[in-house]
C-alpha cells in the first residue's frame, strides 16, 4: 500500500464525522460533500505526517470552511438574511431509514433542529454545532472564529438559549409521530377545522421555504388557527400525500401526478404537531434523491 493509499484510507475512517459536522453546519447535502472534498484536498497537500490528530485537523479544517460559506451565503445580495431557507431534508420510505441517513443523523437531528440554526449567526452555529453536538472544546473553538476561550463559550450559550427556545424537543414514538400527522392530513381532507385545531399544539409554528421560482409559498405562522386555516386551503392536495421519514421523523412527500411538489416535516411533542417544515422550491426538490421513494 502506498502513502497516498494509506492517507486515502484513513481518511474514509472519518468521513461520516466530517459529513455530520457539515451537514450540520451548513444544513446542505451538497455543500456538506463540498466542504468535505475541500477537507480531503487540503490533506493531500499538507505533511499528513506531522499531523498529531487526524480527526481534530480534519474537523477544524471542515468547521472552517462551512464557517465561510456561511458568512458568504449570508452576506450575498440575493438572499436577505430574513430569508425563510428550510435545509435540505433527508428523505426514506416511511418503513424504514437508509442506513446512510441513519447515520448521517445520528443524534437527532430533526428537520425543526436545523430550521433554528439557520437563524444563528455564523460564528454562533459553529461554537453550538462543534461543543454541544460534537464536544469540541471551547479552546479548539476559539481560533476558528478568532475569539478567546470565553468569547467562544458565550456564542455557543446564546445559540443554545435560542435551539432550546424555538426547536422544540420530539417525542420519539415514531408510530405516535405518524398517528398524529396522519390525523391532521384527515382531519384537512374532510374541512374540519376543529379537528385540526386540537392535533396543532397552540404555539405551533409553519414555516415554508418556496424558493425564488415560488416567493408566494415563503412564509411563517404562527399558532394553531393560522395553521389549521392554511391546512384548509391545501386540502385538494390531500389525494396525493405520501408517508417519507424527514431527516427520521415522520414526514410526507406531495406529489400530484408524481411530480413533487412539496416535502413537509413534522414536529410531533405532547401529542400535538409542535412545528411544521415545508420546502417546495422547484429548484431544490429537482435536486433530492427520491430514487428510493414510491415517486
Amino acid at each position: 500500500m502506498t502513502e497516498e493509499d494509506l492517507l486515502a484510507e484513513q481518511f474514509e475512517r472519518h468521513r461520516l464525522h466530517l459529513r455530520k459536522v457539515a451537514y450540520r453546519m451548513l444544513g446542505s447535502v451538497a455543500e456538506a460533500d463540498d466542504a468535505v472534498q475541500e477537507a480531503w484536498l487540503r490533506l493531500n497537500r499538507s505533511d499528513a505526517a506531522q499531523i498529531e490528530n487526524l480527526q481534530g485537523w480534519l474537523t477544524t479544517v471542515v468547521a472552517r470552511v462551512s464557517l465561510n460559506a456561511l458568512r458568504s451565503r449570508a452576506t450575498r445580495s440575493e438572499e436577505p438574511l430574513d430569508e425563510i431557507r428550510v435545509p435540505d431534508p433527508l428523505l426514506s420510505p416511511a418503513a424504514h431509514v437508509d442506513p446512510e441517513q441513519e447515520a448521517l443523523l445520528a443524534d437527532s437531528v430533526g428537520l425543526a433542529l436545523l430550521v433554528v440554526l439557520e437563524t444563528l449567526a455564523p460564528a454562533e452555529r459553529l461554537a453550538f454545532v462543534l461543543h454541544d453536538m460534537f464536544a469540541v472544546p471551547f479552546d479548539e473553538i476559539a481560533p476558528m472564529v478568532d475569539r478567546t476561550p470565553t468569547a467562544a463559550r458565550q456564542l455557543a450559550s446564546r445559540a443554545r438559549r435560542r435551539v432550546q427556545g424555538e426547536a422544540p424537543a420530539p417525542t420519539d414514538d415514531l408510530p405516535r409521530q405518524r398517528a398524529v400527522v396522519d390525523a391532521f392530513f384527515a382531519a384537512a381532507r374532510d374541512g374540519d377545522f376543529d379537528a385540526l385545531v386540537a392535533v396543532l399544539d397552540p404555539d405551533i409554528v409553519l414555516r415554508s421555504d418556496g424558493g425564488a421560482l415560488r416567493p408566494g409559498h415563503s412564509q411563517i405562522l404562527r399558532g394553531a388557527e393560522a395553521v389549521a386555516r392554511q391546512a384548509l386551503t391545501f386540502a385538494r392536495l390531500s389525494p396525493y400525500v405520501q408517508p417519507i421519514l424527514v431527516n427520521g421523523a415522520a414526514g410526507v412527500l406531495v406529489a400530484p401526478n408524481r411530480r413533487p411538489y412539496t416535502v413537509m416535516g413534522f414536529t410531533v411533542a405532547g401529542g400535538r404537531i409542535a412545528a411544521i417544515d415545508a420546502m417546495s422550491d422547484p429548484e431544490r426538490l429537482r435536486q433530492l434523491d427520491l430514487t428510493h421513494l414510491d415517486v
